[in-house]
């Protein structure tokens, strides 16, 4: 990373600190870390990095959990059985609670003929066979998860790669919202039915932490919802919309993590649809990926009842 690289990242989390608006009294600080990962990975020197780099997470002491936003794999290869597995046991060696977001690598994109051409549908059922069963985070720490279908009154038990849990008072969740298009070209009923669930799992989400008033949210997902320009994906516009509308509601501040373009990125950007103005409580984070195979460390700092974000990378690995 340049200096002048560095010197941006450094505003961006002051700039971001200074945004809050304390709506709680409560003077005590309290602080964690966790890890975000995604988009790697790709081939066999990459495999090599990513073993490597779970090994030097494990000796990270102070991380709380690790999160991968998906892409495990590259779109080239085979959506096979035996790679799920395998990416499966890799996670399960994690020491912390280890939280897999499916990518479009591992479903959507499972059709394409160097991709064995498999049934996205059939390829999206077995992936939550292996890593979405239970209520526990993978690795080898308990976490409990809440899944989607285990809320009373709430639909989406079709979908349980949509968890949520709670970290110092902090609301995290997933949503399945894979790149590039969000499955919307070639499967646009599967993309209709699952935005209902992605819609119902986050409004739910950001009604439970007002009830509670809970000083900050992270989302992750996959997809990249924003196009280089700055302006939202065709696919994302509608959810982008809806994020805005329900951050704007909620007085702590938001996290949105996410992969896709394989970029590191953290600041502000979402506005308003209407107004055009930055939504002031929303912060991106875009992890790394192929052919970087590296890692970011996120720090949550709480203080006087709101959350603050600071990212930084986390591996030598570049």
């Amino acid at each position: 990373m340049t200096i002048a690289t560095a010197l941006r990242h450094s505003l961006c989390t002051l700039l971001i600190a200074l945004s809050g608006v304390a709506w709680s009294a409560s003077p005590a600080a309290t602080e964690y870390a966790f890890a975000a990962l995604g988009d790697t990975p790709y081939n066999t020197a990459e495999e090599e990095q990513f073993v490597v780099m779970l090994a030097e997470l494990n000796r990270a002491a102070d991380l709380s959990f690790v999160v991968h936003v998906g892409d495990f794999k590259a779109s080239t290869t085979a959506c096979s059985d035996e790679l799920f597995l395998q990416r499966y046991d890799w996670f399960r060696l994690s020491h912390r609670p280890f939280v897999y977001v499916p990518g479009d690598n591992e479903w959507t994109d499972c059709w394409r003929p160097f991709a064995a051409g498999r049934d996205p549908l059939e390829r999206l059922a077995k992936l939550r066979e292996i890593f979405h069963s239970g209520d526990m985070a993978l690795g080898q720490t308990p976490l409990a998860l809440t899944r989607q279908g285990e809320i009373a009154g709430l639909p989406g038990a079709r979908y349980p790669e949509h968890v949520r849990w709670i970290q110092h008072g902090v609301l995290h969740l997933t949503l399945n919202l894979p790149g590039a298009d969000n499955n919307r070209t070639r499967m646009p009923d599967e993309t209709e039915t699952r935005m209902i669930a992605v819609r119902d799992w986050m409004k739910a989400g950001f009604q439970y932490a007002r009830e509670r008033q809970l000083p900050g949210m992270v989302i992750f997902v996959q997809a990249n919802p924003w196009r280089r320009n700055g302006l939202p994906r065709l696919a994302f516009a509608e959810w982008l919309q809806e994020l805005a509308m329900e951050a704007q509601n909620y007085p702590g501040n938001v996290l949105l993590v996410h992969g896709d373009t394989h970029e590191f990125n953290f600041g502000p950007a979402l506005v308003d649809p209407v107004t055009r103005r930055p939504v002031r409580n929303v912060t991106r984070l875009e992890v790394y990926g192929s052919p970087r195979v590296n890692w970011v460390r996120v720090t949550v700092t709480v203080k006087g009842g709101v959350a603050y974000f600071a990212a930084e990378p986390g591996s030598q690995f570049q």
